[in-house]
């Protein structure tokens, strides 16, 4: 395994995977090496804690009781949503929005902003670096409202050009979506430019942060964005829980996306009044044992310092470009000149899914496929890649062990 004198970094590595129990698994008499955190990331003993803590000592429905149980669920509920609004550095708690995740936020936002902000020949943006979550809410709300959607190309290195970014932000531009990072490539946009210009021109943004979150101190204030998107279970927390981030006068202006419980004030066969922010977005039983899962994970990540985590994959990322880019018939998908944890590569004369396959039987787990972004690969005249995408607890030895069952992928199919 990997050692701290592997980075100039002060980051203990060895320490912090101690704290996935998950890591500690071998497969076929090999240590699991786990690089497809892009995908999904592993969950430290406090997340599962806080997990089986509720379930086991304060499971109860929120908001609604008066008994014990319930205010102790209630208040680790709202706690997560403290640490959700510190996580971002939102301006108040009532910008805060729990959903699912990313894709479930994105289509809240498009769905209420589409209803009520567009209109025929309005048009939406986006880039050629979507993920398909940050595209088909975009297609149904165009569909639905007679708007147009745009899209911003990459150039060859997998880059959301500022220029031609700018050009495409017209007068009936009503909104800009993009992604902070590539799940696909790794790119690292511009946002705040992006933002920036956007707003410039009077056009809303969304910055879709689901690979970012995990990477990077979040600053949303500073961004100026609109909206901002993420999911817990790219950061170390649970399935099914995420955060959309919304300018509270957004929030006030769109209405809400889904109807039921703890999201109205009233109702009446006549007339329903909706609650207050942030409830107003908030319909029905909400996932707490995830949403309090996903403050123990916040926590996690502050105490060991986003600065901290960022500075060590930006060395281990650099480590593994230079393994990787070693090999002879391998071609990296995605060369951004800002990247994050993302190791995108096609091998030649061996489809992805096959790499794949000898890798997991070496104890290596990647993604293969187009990782639900067709346009990208499309882009680069492929059908798919081979992920490798790194975490806070990777080391050196895995991306080792990476490019030595690459090589091994190599002699089986040549």
């Amino acid at each position: 395994m990997a050692a701290m004198t592997e980075t100039s970094v002060n980051y203990d590595v060895e320490r912090v995977r101690g704290d996935f129990p998950l890591l500690r698994q071998i497969q076929g008499g090999l240590p699991l090496a786990y690089l497809d955190n892009a995908a999904t990331t592993q969950k430290p003993q406090a997340v599962l804690d806080a997990l089986q803590g509720f379930y086991t000592e304060d499971c109860s429905n929120i908001h609604r009781s008066v008994h014990r149980l319930g205010e102790r669920a209630t208040a680790h509920y709202e706690a997560a949503r403290a640490a959700a609004r510190r996580f971002v550095n939102a301006a108040s708690e009532r910008e805060i929005i729990f959903v699912r995740g990313t894709t479930e936020a994105i289509n809240l936002v498009a769905q209420s902003f589409g209803r009520s902000q567009l209109r025929p020949g309005d048009e939406v943006l986006i880039t050629g670096l979507e993920h398909h979550s940050n595209i088909v809410p975009w297609q149904l709300a165009c569909e639905a409202s007679g708007a147009k959607l745009m899209v911003a190309p990459l150039n060859d290195r997998g880059e959301v050009e500022i220029e031609t970014f700018a050009q495409k932000l017209g007068p009936r531009t009503k909104i800009a979506a993009f992604a902070h990072i590539s799940n696909a490539l790794g790119t690292v946009n511009p946002v705040a430019e992006m933002v920036a210009l956007a707003r410039a021109a009077g056009v809303a943004t969304l910055v879709d942060g689901a690979q970012a979150a995990p990477h990077a101190r979040l600053d949303v204030r500073a961004l100026d964005c609109d909206f901002y998107a993420l999911s817990g279970h790219k950061m170390y927390g649970p399935t099914g829980i995420g955060v959309l981030y919304g300018k509270e006068a957004w929030l006030e202006r769109l209405p809400p996306w889904q109807g039921g419980g703890d999201m109205i004030r009233s109702v009446t066969f006549e007339k329903t009044t909706y609650n207050e922010l942030p409830y107003k977005f908030e319909a029905g039983t909400p996932n707490i044992a995830a949403t309090i899962g996903l403050g123990a994970a916040i926590a996690y990540l502050e105490n060991l310092g986003l600065e901290r985590v960022a500075a060590y994959e930006k060395e281990l990322l650099a480590y593994g470009s230079a393994q990787l880019e070693a090999i002879p018939g391998l071609r990296m998908i995605g060369t951004a000149r800002h990247k994050a944890g993302v190791l995108s590569f096609v091998l030649e004369g061996v489809h992805p899914h096959d790499v794949g396959t000898v890798l997991d039987s070496l104890g290596v787990a990647v993604r293969a496929g187009h990782h639900c972004a067709q346009p990208v690969m499309e882009r680069f005249h492929i059908a798919a890649t081979t992920r490798a995408s790194l975490g806070l607890y990777n080391t050196r030895a895995e991306l080792d062990r990476l490019a030595q069952g690459l090589r091994r992928v190599q002699e089986m199919f040549t």
